[in-house]
């Protein structure tokens, strides 16, 4: 298009240096001729100008699907918060058993995800990422203590303290930091012929996503 002006602006302006050599009758009858050069021109400017905004256009369209998927991520994240803590509950003992138990922290605190089950102390990765998890626990001298936290079947992080009677009271804990899949199960256990004791949620489970991956 913008060649098709080029050609009307150059033929229009070659009949104009024709019609200089006709006659005062002529020149007369073309004297319209002028404004049909000035029209083309600014026509080819308006061309010119169009074809900049259509490629700004362009550009602005894609920024914004950028814009658009970011924002959709950001969300589904926000979606996707994981912050729980628990304890224990009650007021005396849990245990000694004669075998492994897993502990049921039936006093929920905090459970932003709802990942973790206060009905059987199971925490299950609801997104794939790296997880923070601790546990605290306080008990008497009298027994041994001994509570182990386990990814699916696998112990990742353990807390112990021996039987002695001359010990009124113990506490301990840990911490651990795992890369989770989504359904991972993360819970503790009291290990056989161990006990802890709660009152006021001195014996705690908790985690949050660190991040995704």
């Amino acid at each position: 298009m913008k060649t098709t002006a080029c050609l009307l602006v150059s033929l229009c302006c070659c009949s104009l240096s024709a019609a200089g050599e006709e006659t005062e009758s002529q020149t007369s009858q073309d004297s319209c001729y002028p404004d049909l050069c000035k029209l083309l021109k600014d026509f080819g400017v308006m061309e010119e100008k169009l074809r900049t905004t259509v490629e700004k256009l362009g550009v602005m369209e894609t920024q914004l699907k950028v814009s658009e998927n970011q924002l959709e991520e950001l969300k589904n994240h926000e979606r996707a918060k994981v912050i729980f803590s628990a304890a224990l509950g009650g007021n005396g003992h849990t245990g000694p058993f004669d075998h492994d138990t897993t502990l049921i922290y039936k006093e929920v605190i905090t459970n932003i995800g709802s990942a973790y089950n206060p009905s059987t102390g199971v925490f299950a990765a609801p997104v794939a990422g790296v997880y923070y998890f601790s546990f605290f626990y306080h008990a008497g001298g009298d027994h041994a203590h001994y509570i182990s936290l386990f990814r699916n079947g696998q112990r990742m992080a353990s807390s112990s303290d021996h039987q002695c009677s001359s010990d009124g009271a113990d506490n301990g804990g840990n911490a651990v930091t795992l890369q989770l899949e989504v359904g991972d199960q993360v819970f503790l256990r009291l290990m056989a012929n161990a006990h802890v004791w709660d009152s006021v949620n001195v014996t705690t489970f908790s985690g949050f996503l660190l991040s995704y991956v």
